[in-house]
């Protein structure tokens, strides 16, 4: 059974209507799109469920990786959720005031909530937490870099105050995004460093309970959760498995109840099996690409020319078609398409012409050697079993225009340090959020500071244009929406024509979950919800 993703988009009206009160309402999801939502929840059972990699850490606090968030959300919380429009709802926050100049948000904090080993959560966890994802983090640095100082006047009020406004800001504060660790666990040390990482105590409806590296990672139900009455599962496990197909089995021998990542060439036989449902709801909030960024350091590659030609040699259709299975869409900017008013894709035109290509390489002043090759690269990939596939079609495409390809395997750990710390490669398949607003998410593939301070995920290519900087700059501060607009656009122009980042197709966000699952997604960011009111159905065929 397939679940269609307008099942999930026209469910949200309780959160719609729920304003900012203390109480948190339901959040119905395409797991429950016969009814089911309106049955008895029974507590118990333990949720398995299927990935294809490990994660680096267990809060995404300073590592925002997609596997992270996904872990880190049961466990820690933010100050609110949203629903699928956006609207902020409560969480750690109970309820919040915007000043009319934007440069105060004050947030009034849920009274009685406990930190796992008992402490009691208060606003300087909350003041700990944003300064440090401010300092470190690889979004936060953007997301919160008009934040001037913090102010915790009694232990259930925060407010922050900012230099300029940061009209994005208020859909920055999920869970996954800027998530509130406890600051008795990092004490004075390097966050980086902390034990918390790799042991996390949060406020979440999970409390971490083990991590056997490259195998699992377990929770156990929170007793004393603030939010009464739930979690229902008893228990949560993270499984790595070895392979796509490896997923897809576990899923059909009942061994996982739920998995992301499933081979796209299982969909179609999983989808016929009446004991599972294939959820391809889109993730709003993530907004996830695929994209090839060029390594601006090198000789051939810092002329746009050669990288224009290089974009002509790839065939985007035949990477959506044979490589996603269709399960995805060519895009052609890196603002997604859903933020209508800040799109534009006027100067992203490269269409497949292998004869062009070999034709600009030519007059670039790379002619082909006697063994038909003009020069070599070597290509890295975020690990994941789609973009490996889409590294090896990418080699046989430069082939064909004389350029070789030489791929550079390895694990996430050395994916990372490959090229953000040692900048060991020269071009690379990226899988990146361009996330709820291109300040947040798509400043970042651009900024120059990215290049001056280097950190993970932001501007692997080394891409730096004065230009370019000033219009996102001005951008996360413009409060007038007709001109932000503008200098969104104005910016996707000069990034079109330089090309530093060539935009591929979008990543789906698909699930495939058994029939017992009910209430999976209780979020707009989907896998990175908490599953507090996820259970499990015996009544359902097992």
């Amino acid at each position: 059974m397939t679940i269609n993703r307008r099942q999930f988009l026209h469910t949200s009206a309780a959160l719609l209507s729920a304003g900012a009160s203390g109480a948190l309402p339901r959040f119905a999801t395409a797991a429950t799109p016969d009814g089911a939502a309106a049955a008895t929840p029974v507590d118990g059972g333990t949720l398995t469920y299927a990935v294809p990699e490990d994660v680096t850490q267990l809060v995404s606090f300073l590592d925002t990786n997609t596997r992270n968030r996904n872990v880190s959300a049961k466990i820690t919380e933010g100050l609110l959720r949203y629903n699928t429009r956006f609207e902020p709802q409560p969480l750690l926050a109970t309820s919040w005031e915007i000043s009319p100049d934007g440069l105060r948000y004050t947030f009034k904090l849920r009274p009685g909530v406990k930190w796992h080993d008992g402490e009691p959560f208060t606003s300087a966890d909350v003041k700990f937490s944003l300064l440090a994802q401010q300092k470190l983090g690889p979004r936060g640095r953007i997301s919160l870099a008009n934040v001037e100082r913090i102010d915790t006047p009694d232990p259930l009020t925060v407010s922050i105050v900012l230099s300029k406004p940061a009209p994005y800001l208020i859909k920055a504060f999920s869970s996954a995004e800027l998530p509130i660790v406890p600051q008795h666990r990092y004490g004075d040390g390097d966050p980086l460093t902390s034990p918390n990482a790799s042991a996390p105590v949060g406020t979440g409806p999970f409390i971490f309970e083990k991590w056997v590296r490259g195998s699992y990672v377990s929770l156990r139900r929170n007793p004393d959760y603030w939010r009464r009455g739930t979690p229902h599962l008893e228990r949560v496990i993270f499984k790595v498995a070895s392979d796509p197909a490896a997923i897809s089995a576990s899923l059909e021998s009942g061994d996982a109840q739920a998995a992301n990542n499933v081979g796209l060439a299982d969909l179609a036989r999983l989808a016929r099996n009446p004991k599972l449902r294939v959820d391809d709801t889109y993730d709003a909030y993530l907004n996830n690409g695929a994209f090839l960024e060029f390594n601006n350091e090198h000789p051939a590659l810092a002329r746009p020319e050669v990288r224009h030609a290089i974009a002509q040699s790839l065939d985007r259709t035949f990477i959506r078609d044979n490589v996603y299975f269709r399960h995805t869409n060519v895009i052609d900017s890196p603002v997604p398409r859903v933020l209508s008013n800040y799109y534009d894709d006027s100067t992203f035109h490269y269409p497949f012409d292998p004869a062009a290509a070999n034709a600009a390489l030519d007059r670039a002043g790379y002619p082909r050697g006697a063994d038909g090759t003009r020069f070599a690269l070597r290509l890295t990939y975020l690990t994941s079993g789609d973009l490996k596939n889409a590294a090896g079609y990418t080699r046989a495409a430069l082939a064909k225009v004389g350029i070789k390809v030489t791929i550079l395997d390895g694990d996430l750990p050395t994916f990372l340090k490959r090229v953000y710390t040692d900048r060991d490669f020269d071009i690379n398949l990226n899988g990146l959020g361009r996330l709820y607003d291109p300040s947040v998410g798509v400043q970042r593939f651009y900024w120059s500071d990215g290049a001056r301070h280097p950190l993970v995920w932001i501007n692997a290519s080394h891409y730096q244009n004065p230009d370019v900087d000033h219009l996102f700059v001005q951008a996360a501060t413009e409060t007038d929406e007709r001109r932000r607009a503008v200098l969104f656009r104005q910016a996707q122009q000069i990034v079109g024509r330089d090309l530093p980042v060539y935009p591929l197709v979008s990543i789906p966000s698909i699930q495939v979950y058994s029939t017992r699952v009910r209430n999976l997604n209780n979020s707009i960011d989907l896998m990175a919800g908490d599953f507090s009111d996820t259970w499990l159905d015996d009544k359902a065929p097992a």
